[in-house]
């Protein structure tokens, strides 16, 4: 059970004691929520976000007792020229966390070695094609969601799949999350779902843990609603949970 509970606009906001009662709580009302919509549809589609931050969620969604056989997988963003195998590839990443752990009806991937524009306009019309009924996501620590970084971040943007560079900042977080060495090793471009792809989503469930990411949670939460936090366009959904740990939580009054 959260600690705290509390809405900001139209945000709803969730404080948990720790890591892993935050990820098993989310994990918790996003499983209800797939199984109400697969009594009223027969296929459920999900976007993915892939990063350590997601690893206890992942863990618990993965667990539980859910339909995958109506269940159709995507993921949001990836690096644009990682080698097939790289383990650094986000495809990569949730085929290890849930995506090779449980039958899904599909999945769906992000191509990073073919020609970028190609793979985000394929994508695109994937997507037009699946309606998106859930979002997984977390928050950067630059308060990007997927590579929408501050600087590219649109929420009118046309494209529903674009092509972006990535801010040092979110770089950085790469290497702080233990996913690259050094900053020169972290690519400098990805392909991203833009801001209204995940926007039109039925539900967003946004798990953020961690001190890292204490300022985007608190920006998130008490900022503009404007680019500069590219997460703080939650606020304005109508059905988007953020759930926090302590540490992510610690700037909130």
């Amino acid at each position: 059970m959260p600690v705290k509970e509390f809405s900001k606009d139209k945000l709803k906001v969730k404080v948990y004691s720790s890591r892993q009662a935050m990820g098993q709580g989310a994990a918790h009302e996003a499983v209800a929520y797939i199984k109400e919509l697969l009594e009223v549809q027969s296929e459920v589609n999900i976007i993915f976000a892939a990063a350590p931050s997601q690893n206890e969620f992942l863990a618990a969604v993965a667990a539980s007792d859910l339909e995958w056989g109506r269940i159709n997988a995507f993921h949001m963003d990836e690096y644009i020229g990682l080698r097939e195998d790289a383990p650094q590839g986000f495809g990569n990443f949730l085929r290890r966390a849930i995506f090779d752990k449980v039958p899904f009806r599909s999945v769906h991937y992000l191509n990073g070695l073919i020609d970028p524009r190609r793979a985000c306009s394929e994508y695109a019309e994937l997507l037009e094609q699946n309606p998106v009924d859930v979002v997984f996501m977390g928050i950067g620590e630059n308060g990007h969601i997927a590579f929408n970084d501050p600087h590219v971040a649109d929420f009118n943007d046309a494209e529903w799949v674009k092509v972006v560079d990535l801010d040092e900042k979110c770089r950085q977080q790469q290497v702080n999350d233990g996913c690259f060495a050094t900053i020169d090793d972290v690519p400098t471009h990805a392909m991203t779902l833009t801001i209204p792809t995940l926007c039109r989503a039925k539900r967003l469930f946004c798990v953020v843990p961690a001190q890292t990411k204490a300022w985007a949670v608190n920006e998130t939460i008490n900022g503009e609603v404007s680019e500069r936090c590219p997460a703080s366009i939650m606020r304005c959904h109508d059905a988007a949970t953020l759930y926090v740990d302590n540490d992510s939580s610690s700037l909130l009054e």
